[in-house]
Parts: structure tokens; C-alpha cells; sequence
């Protein structure tokens, strides 16, 4: 063991430590998953977080997935303001590649690891209560099909899961009180997961290195800042375009009771153990108020 090596770990060892028993959600998105390196080393992480002692809940997403799937079902992909427009025939595909196909690769990887991961769909246990999401473009209200929102999250499940050191896995479909089934964006449902367990930290996992106070400029990268300033930066036009969803989702989970948040980029391998045991880290933490 080099010199190197050693001080990675000793400057780990205070984050261990402070870490130890708290819970992170962690948003992991479809864009990353067809890096086959960056997907291995997003396992690796999370099994050594959870052999810390770190409580884990993992909220997938896969439109890239379901995407191809219903390119080569001749279905049409059609989305408004970057959410999927999805019909009653998408809805089965959606469903069928992120509660079958991605939910249980992802579980299954770390069970692989001696990690007891258990793989759920928003729709088991009640665990996601969903209402159908409209869309407004002035006075013009748009239906975009089975598209939800979070209405509540079974708290005492994920408690329940937790405590007996199961790693769930959440696919993010919900369905309403008639048992409506519903696609929601997954970045909304760990905010709100992470919300009701006042979580230590929300970890959103992208295909973007974390906030720019100007895209094209790397210099203006940001490592750390306020909710005050995001909220600025969204005012005064700073953050732009996809950022601004992402942006009031940290927002939104910051006020409700989560302790922290951060943008990571998942396309580098181990950026989780880099952002959270790493005293410079690798992307932006949004930090809620003291």
C-alpha cells in the first residue's frame, strides 16, 4: 500500500464516521447506465457505503431504456417540456423495463456483493400514491397521458426496509387511489423520499458534472452553494433550460427536511466515493439551512 493510498483512506475516515447510520437517497439516472464501467463502479460504491454503515435507498430511472424498447415496438417517443408523453400502450412498456428489467438488474448487481438489495416498484406496498400530472402553456392546460406526481410516500415501508438492513430499490411508478398506474420522474420521487425520511443527504446522479454559473465556462464551475443563491440563480436567469427542474427539485427537498444535496456526475467512475469521502469532492452540494 503507497503512501497515496493511504492518505485517501485516513482523509475518508472522519466522513465514515460522520456518515455512519444516517440515510443518503440516491437518484441513479438512465443516461449513466449504458456506461458499463461507470455502472460497475455505481455498485461498487454503494456496497462499500452500505458495509460502513450508511443506510441507502436507490430510485432508478431508464428513459434512454424505454426508449429503444418502443422504438422497436414502432411506438412513438414524444415529449413536452422533457417529460414522455405516455399513452396507455407506453405506460405497459415503461412499467415492464423499469419495475422488470432495470429494477432487478440493479438489485441483483449488488446482491451479487453480499448486499441484501431488494428490488419495488413505487406500485408495491402502496409505497408511491400518484395523481395525474397536467402540463400549462398559458391558459392552454395539456394531457400528456399517465404521467404523475408524488402525492405521498409510504414512510413506515422504507422505515420498515431500513431497519432491517435491506437496500430498496424503487422503480418510479405510482398509481392514484383508483389504481391508476402513473410514470413519475425519479428526480421528484427521491426528493420526496429523501423529504420524508429528512434524509442526511439527496444524491442525484447525472449525466452532468453539477451547476455552471455559465455552461460554457468551465472556470465557472460550482462545488458548494446556498439555497438562498440557487434560488437567486434561478431568478435572475443564471440557470437555464434542464438545470432549472433540477434545481427546484434540490429546492423542494432542501425545505422539507433533507440536510443536503448533491449533483453528481455518474458518468465518472466512483464519483459517489469521490463527492462524499473526498474533502474537495467532484460535483455541487446544495446545502439546506443550519
Amino acid at each position: 500500500m503507497n503512501g497515496e493510498t493511504v492518505k485517501i483512506l485516513i482523509e475518508a475516515l472522519p466522513y465514515i464516521k460522520k456518515f455512519r447510520g444516517k440515510t443518503f437517497v440516491i437518484k441513479y439516472g438512465g443516461s449513466i447506465m449504458k456506461n458499463k464501467a461507470a455502472k460497475k463502479a455505481f455498485i461498487e460504491d454503494v456496497v462499500l457505503m452500505k458495509l460502513v454503515g450508511i443506510n441507502i435507498i436507490i430510485v432508478h430511472g431508464g428513459g434512454p431504456c424505454i426508449s429503444s424498447m418502443l422504438e422497436q415496438l414502432n411506438i412513438e417517443s414524444r415529449f413536452v417540456h422533457g417529460l414522455r408523453v405516455t399513452d396507455e400502450r407506453a405506460i405497459e412498456v415503461v412499467e415492464m423495463i423499469l419495475s422488470g428489467q432495470i429494477n432487478k438488474e440493479i438489485a441483483s448487481a449488488l446482491c451479487k456483493h453480499g448486499v441484501s438489495a431488494i428490488g419495488i416498484s413505487g406500485r408495491d406496498g402502496h409505497l408511491i400514491e400518484a395523481e395525474k400530472k397536467y402540463l400549462y402553456e398559458g391558459e392552454e392546460k395539456i394531457d400528456i397521458g399517465f404521467v404523475g406526481e408524488v402525492v405521498s410516500i409510504n414512510k413506515k415501508l422504507l422505515t420498515d426496509l431500513l431497519e432491517k438492513e435491506q437496500l430498496p430499490v424503487i422503480s418510479p411508478v405510482g398509481c392514484d387511489i383508483e389504481g391508476k398506474v402513473y410514470n413519475i420522474n425519479a428526480d421528484y420521487v427521491a426528493s420526496a423520499m429523501s423529504t420524508v425520511l429528512e434524509a442526511e443527504k439527496l444524491i442525484l446522479l447525472t449525466d452532468i458534472e453539477g451547476i455552471y454559473k455559465d455552461i460554457n465556462d468551465p472556470e465557472s464551475f460550482i462545488s458548494e452553494i446556498s439555497i438562498e443563491e440557487l434560488k437567486e440563480y434561478i431568478h435572475t436567469g443564471v440557470l437555464k433550460g434542464g438545470m432549472i427542474p433540477k434545481a427546484q427539485c434540490c429546492i423542494d427537498a432542501l425545505e422539507r427536511g433533507t440536510k443536503n444535496v448533491h449533483l453528481i456526475d455518474g458518468r465518472k467512475e466512483h464519483s459517489l466515493l469521490l463527492e462524499i469521502f473526498t474533502n474537495e469532492g467532484i460535483g455541487t452540494m446544495v446545502k439546506g439551512r443550519v
